[in-house]
């Protein structure tokens, strides 16, 4: 299938390693899909669901060990630690290797390995880059065919001398002890074993998308980053796109895919849906800065999606999708906690057990029907959104990166940085409250700047600083805002009531970006006024907008010194002009006077 000579010789050499019955070259035809979830069905890997009610809808079961990414098996192997920095796990080349090789070794005999080229983006595109995954997984062949690029269409232009990324994944045994997610930036590849969960497995996606683009956008001049991207369009045609980074559990997908409000119908807008995860961001000739979704399918989780949270998506994932660690119910149809139907009265749950509504374990919990991190893959092409320039090769042009968290109190609704160095800071400084739902102390802050702590393949302090330079070569650089929609009242009950409300706050971002209204500037950056937020239709309790907006000098003089501390595990990496602008947030707190706060 292959004229690529280097590509050729390493399938060969992960095939003596890996030693599989046989090996299968992954082409992209409907023909072949088929043929694949046959072999799945038989093998129990993937279990059909109600064709008439989920037509192309399969469902797949994980071990109970293998439910999420694992972090603390996650590394980034360089040869220098400093190069990996302080908020990655760091294993050198030479040991991650010889430790996965152990594992890699005879872990596919008795099945086959499937070569998968793909591509994160429009084939062709400056934007895009080739992998190529190796894997014994159908599921993962699968889950790849709905994310990616895959097949004969990618190895054409990837040519006899192109590049490519080295993925290579096997479920060997699937046992913890023995699970490794490995990225060797330097080397342009990654290796993953032990796992089957998605986030683990799916190459092209964060390990890819993120990791390793972060890497190379570093040395390239580009950005890679874990934003969604979504355009307003006026009713003259004219579309505004925005890109928006946001911690988990703070409604990236549902911002992605928003319904218009009631109050806001008349004024006739359009929302296209780019992408709701990541963001691949380049500086045209123009001096501004245009992005693609690299991606071409939703890896959702399933728990809170439904009809009044995300529509779209409810609609999106009718057909043609992968369910992972839902329930299953007698009819061949899936179910999960928060969505749209009452709960069954039985079925088998995520583990594979008979499951009945109201079942309590040992401690008087109910035992949930569906993992809370059970997951849905599906085409973006089905959105009722989808934006007809997602296979554009230029992208779309940035007017405003938005960052946000979860504060209950100190963030207000939302405001804008003074300038792209200060924006840098607010992204920098990023942060939201632990939930109940989430391991750990419920309303600890937790650090996650731009959101990619998780994500970002090298030392984060350079990475703060490649966004700095960024910045200074554009012409025209997107306005950065930061956004809250969970501030709480007294009684902990949100005031904002988000979800398709949420527009109101981006009409706001957007006439800031061309100049249209006034601002009131405060210490910590532009807010609005309560005037210049359309509230038709939208019946807010008395005063509650002004207190949306409040900023608490109090609050802020703490949040500064956690910031302090924060940064501390940075060292001597931090920018200089990140402790800039640090100082100068204190600075213009010491000097403030009078504020529409405490």
């Amino acid at each position: 299938m292959t004229e690529n000579k280097k590509l050729k010789e390493w399938v060969k050499e992960m095939a003596n390693m890996c030693r599989p019955e046989r090996i299968v070259w992954i082409e992209g035809s409907e023909e072949e899909k088929i043929r694949l979830e046959k072999e799945a069905f038989l093998t129990g890997e993937l279990i059909q669901l109600n064709q008439e009610k989920l037509p192309g809808c399969v469902y797949h079961r994980t071990a109970v060990n293998d439910v999420a990414r694992t972090e603390h098996l996650t590394f980034i192997c360089t040869k220098k630690q400093e190069d990996a920095g302080p908020t990655n796990n760091w294993m050198s080349p030479k040991d991650a290797y010889s430790k996965a090789k152990e594992i890699f070794s005879g872990s596919m005999k008795g099945r086959t390995m499937y070569v998968v080229p793909f591509s994160m983006g429009p084939i062709g595109s400056e934007f895009s880059k080739v992998g190529v995954e190796l894997t014994d997984s159908i599921y993962v062949v699968l889950n790849m065919r709905i994310m990616t690029r895959i097949g004969k269409s990618v190895l054409e232009p990837l040519g006899k001398d192109g590049k490519f990324t080295e993925c290579l994944h096997s479920k060997a045994e699937l046992d913890i002890n023995k699970r490794l997610i490995l990225h060797f930036p330097q080397d342009n590849a990654i290796w993953s074993v032990g796992s089957g969960y998605g986030g683990n497995v799916l190459l092209g996606k964060k390990c890819l998308s993120l990791r390793i683009a972060s890497y190379l956008a570093r040395d390239e001049g580009w950005l890679a980053e874990h934003m969604l991207i979504m355009g307003i369009e006026e009713p003259d045609g004219h579309i505004e796109y925005i890109a928006a980074a946001f911690p988990s559990a703070c409604g990236k997908t549902n911002l992605a895919m928003l319904v218009l409000p009631q109050g806001l119908k008349k004024k006739g807008y359009k929302i296209w849906t780019v992408g709701d995860d990541i963001a691949w961001m380049r500086i045209d000739t123009d001096g501004s800065l245009w992005a693609i979704n690299p991606e071409t399918g939703f890896f959702g989780v399933a728990p809170g999606t439904n009809s009044h949270t995300n529509p779209n998506a409810m609609k999106t994932i009718q057909r043609n999708s992968i369910y992972t660690n839902v329930l299953l119910k007698k009819d061949g149809t899936v179910w999960w906690e928060d969505g749209d139907e009452e709960a069954p009265k039985e079925g088998i749950d995520w583990r594979g057990l008979p499951w009945k509504s109201g079942m309590l374990d040992e401690n008087g919990k109910p035992i949930p029907g569906a993992h809370p991190n059970s997951r849905f893959t599906a085409p973006i092409s089905q959105c009722p959104t989808a934006s007809f320039r997602l296979e554009q090769h230029h992208g779309v042009p940035i007017s405003a990166i938005i960052f946000g968290g979860r504060r209950a109190h100190l963030a207000p609704l939302v405001y804008e940085s003074f300038s792209w160095q200060h924006g840098v800071y607010v992204g920098a400084t990023m942060a939201s409250e632990r939930t109940a739902a989430q391991f750990g102390l419920q309303g600890e802050v937790r650090r996650d700047p731009m959101a990619m702590l998780p994500f970002c393949g090298y030392n984060m302090a350079d990475y703060f600083r490649h966004w700095l330079q960024m910045g200074s070569k554009m012409i025209k650089p997107p306005k950065i805002f930061h956004v809250n929609w969970f501030r709480t009242n007294e009684r902990g009950k949100f005031i904002w009531p988000g979800f398709s409300e949420n527009l109101r706050v981006l009409e706001w971002i957007l006439e800031r970006c061309n100049n249209k209204v006034e601002a009131e500037k405060t210490p910590i950056g532009y807010i609005p006024y309560a005037k210049d937020i359309d509230l038709t239709g939208l019946e807010l309790p008395k005063g509650a907008l002004e207190r949306l907006l409040v900023i608490d000098k109090k609050q802020w003089l703490q949040e500064l010194e956690e910031q302090k501390d924060f940064f501390k595990i940075f060292s001597d990496n931090l920018p200089c002009e990140i402790i800039e602008e640090w100082q100068a947030l204190k600075k213009r707190f010491a000097n403030l006077k009078t504020l529409n706060a405490s």
